[in-house]
């Protein structure tokens, strides 16, 4: 009698069933999150350049360039 006969949990590797839930979604999952990676840097870069261009109309208006280089706090904050 072996070991596989005999109910031990050695076995024919070829003949065990899926391991875990989710089994072919491997493809699709990496896809999705790929795409949602892609997305959140667009959208990422497109704020940083709203921002950038807001601060940059601010320091334009009036004397607030000058205001901004002695240390005044003219941005709004983080």
């Amino acid at each position: 009698m072996t070991l596989a006969e005999a109910g031990s949990w050695a076995g024919n590797m070829a003949e065990l069933n899926i391991l875990y839930p989710g089994h072919g979604l491997e493809e699709l999952m990496t896809i999705a999150l790929i795409v949602i990676w892609i997305g959140w840097h667009v959208w990422q870069i497109r704020m940083e350049e709203s921002n950038y261009a807001d601060d940059l109309n601010t320091l334009k208006q009036g004397d607030n360039m000058s205001r901004a280089l002695k240390g005044e706090r003219i941005l709004r904050s983080l």
